[in-house]
């Protein structure tokens, strides 16, 4: 079965050469030209990933990503944009995109990107032998991506659950920031390693309940969990 793309783009010369050029990679794409469209067409569980443009009419990608981080917090997300400053690349990772790409661009970089986020996301976990961690007075389902705590339950990103996963694995040990960016983005760039430090962020307040479990930074070397 061929992988369903959302992909939002308001260029409708470039969406064409991107669908057809997609369509001849074995991957199913819907092109929607607004914000608005591609929002009323994204339903669970229809799509294997989202390529979102930011700047489009009616509702702006990152408004967007949001919106349908809502409805599937685990769907995957690929921003496409013409915008290359660092604080627009960091909050696009804050609305949980999986990767970022800057225009102008080649169709073999964006295929990569893509390949990369399905071979993590359908089979690939981070050296995971439990589907079950204990944090503190947390409960970590990795496998339903869910975080539980006391009666409240927070659903989380894939690339959430596979950092916390991966945190859990080394808990109470350093876990290196370069083996956490290659197992996870797959390449230890900048950006990825900004984008590691947003979820960083992200975790620490999902953790912030019990004050006995803290992500620590270590100096040069990556983050420790202690709980």
């Amino acid at each position: 079965m061929n992988r369903k793309i959302l992909l939002a783009e308001d260029d409708v010369n470039l969406g064409n050469l991107l669908r057809n050029y997609l369509a001849a990679k074995n991957y199913e794409t819907s092109l929607f030209t607004t914000g608005n469209s591609a929002y009323d067409a994204f339903r669970p569980g229809i799509f294997d990933l989202c390529i979102l443009d930011i700047m489009m009419p009616e509702m702006d990608g990152l408004t967007l990503a949001k919106a349908m981080r809502r409805i599937e917090p685990g769907i995957p997300l690929i921003f496409l944009t013409a915008k290359n400053q660092e604080d627009d690349v960091i909050e696009g990772f804050k609305t949980g995109a999986d990767d970022y790409i800057t225009k102008p661009f080649s169709m073999e970089e964006l295929i990569y990107r893509i390949e990369a986020i399905f071979k993590r996301v359908s089979g690939r976990r981070p050296e995971s032998r439990d589907d079950a961690y204990s944090i503190g007075n947390y409960a970590f389902d990795y496998k339903r991506q869910l975080l539980l705590f006391r009666e409240e339950s927070t659903t989380l990103t894939t690339k959430e659950s596979e950092l916390l996963a991966l945190l859990c694995q080394h808990k109470n040990e350093v876990l290196e920031r370069n083996y956490a960016l290659r197992t996870i983005w797959i390449d230890d760039n900048y950006f990825n390693a900004r984008s590691m430090d947003v979820y960083i962020t992200r975790l620490r307040k999902y953790l912030k309940n019990d004050p006995s479990v803290k992500i620590l930074n270590i100096h040069g070397k990556g983050y420790r969990l202690i709980c």
